[in-house]
């Protein structure tokens, strides 16, 4: 049953969109996979999505799949390039990985209107402004 599962917590995982270049004329975002565990995670699967309401129309974005090998200690890699238009949507990170041949998994949600200059920090490891979900527990 669903209560024998054991409950895998993850930690020290996040996933950030990173403000990687600004010019007067446009902004180039990337979504981020930072691992701040001190061992590597292994077979990890990334699914991305976005939906929400744009001009009062219901949206959805397509689903894209990533995946990586090994993401190393301490590290951090590039899954996608972001498209501003989307930052009114919600996006979605679906992030499956095994450590140890334990199998974990977590959502990360970026709402709407939240991917906006003021939310804006210096992402560990990346060492560039971004908006994070996770990070250390």
């Amino acid at each position: 049953m669903k209560e024998d599962l054991p409950i895998n917590i993850v930690e020290d995982i996040s996933i950030a969109i990173i403000l990687e270049a600004a010019t007067p004329e446009a902004k180039v975002w990337n979504v981020y996979l930072i691992n701040e565990k001190p061992i590597a995670i292994q077979h990890v699967l990334v699914s991305s999505k976005g939906y929400g309401i744009h001009n009062g129309i219901q949206v959805k974005t397509s689903t894209l799949r990533h995946f990586f090998e090994e993401v190393n200690p301490n590290s951090f890699l590039k899954i996608e390039a972001i498209d501003p238009q989307v930052f009114g949507l919600t996006s979605e990170y679906w992030l499956s990985f095994y450590v140890d041949g334990i199998m974990y998994d977590k959502k990360y949600v970026f709402l709407p209107e939240s991917i906006i200059d003021d939310n804006l920090i210096k992402v560990p490891l990346v060492n560039k402004p971004g908006i994070m979900i996770g990070g250390v527990n």
